[in-house]
């Protein structure tokens, strides 16, 4: 956040492409700047500076995606507890108003650890939701987990551990158990990049594919305008909505701490 706001400051980023390592300079100023859209599991640090009200004062809209798993300290192994989370969740919601905040419950995760039954990262999910839903919040996104060659390879310097894949009618099961469970708290489930499992439920289920840059949401959340494109460079064809949108930051200059086993995006170990 400070060589964040250092750009915000200096009225624009430079965004190094993570493939042929070119610079492109992206204006930084509100406008051109409609929204910022945060990511995080832990909005603790960003709260507790007041990063959000100072980017506010200043004219920009914020949109938050704050994934909240259950606590596993093997698959995440670097973050604050639960209640602490759950605690951000929160003071998120009444500081810049549940619209403007979406769950991520992603990804769903199933391993194996020294030959035991088949495990998964869902343990918490009814104490999470719960938690949401008297938070205000009425969405929840939700992905599987993807086996990138750079997850197997972190997988694979724990002795004893795999992760496991599971197949479609087993996926179907558990996004309609989830579905049950989140509609009771009037909570609508969405997933991100799942194309072949929802051509798979059933026609009475309402889950829906997500968009985690929903430019159309945001205009009707904030006004103004906003380009309805659908990004070129994201995962279109496994059901990825997201809108038109600018990357900000760098995976290897900004290392993320939190060190998650099933981690796409962090380079190193």
């Amino acid at each position: 956040m400070p060589w964040f706001m250092e750009c915000v400051a200096k009225g624009e980023f430079e965004v190094v492409n993570p493939y042929n390592r070119q610079i492109k300079r992206v204006p930084a100023t509100a406008p051109p700047v409609h929204t910022i859209v945060f990511w995080s599991k832990n909005f603790g640090p960003f709260l507790d500076a007041g990063w959000g009200d100072r980017l506010r004062q200043m004219g920009y809209h914020l949109y938050f995606q704050f994934t909240i798993n259950s606590e596993d300290p093997l698959l995440e192994p670097n973050l604050p507890g639960l209640p602490r989370r759950l605690e951000q969740l929160r003071r998120l919601c009444d500081r810049f108003g549940t619209q403007a905040v979406n769950w991520r419950l992603d990804p769903i995760c199933h391993y194996r650890w020294n030959g035991d039954e088949i495990r998964d990262n869902l343990g918490d999910l009814e104490r999470i939701a719960e938690v949401a839903a008297a938070a205000g919040i009425r969405r929840c996104t939700t992905s599987f987990m993807d086996a990138y060659s750079k997850v197997a390879r972190r997988a694979a310097r724990h002795p004893g551990f795999r992760f496991v894949e599971l197949n479609r009618s087993r996926r179907v099961k558990i996004l309609l158990d989830l579905e049950r469970i989140l509609s009771a708290l009037g909570i609508g489930l969405f997933t991100c990049c799942e194309n072949e499992t929802l051509a798979a439920l059933p026609s009475r289920s309402a889950i829906a594919p997500a968009a985690c840059i929903p430019n159309d949401f945001l205009v009707h959340l904030y006004g103004g305008r906003l380009s309805l494109q659908r990004d070129p460079g994201q995962r279109r064809s496994a059901g990825c909505g997201c809108r038109m949108s600018s990357d900000i930051g760098s995976y290897d200059r900004h290392r993320c701490p939190h060190g998650c086993l099933y981690c796409y995006a962090n380079p190193g170990p």
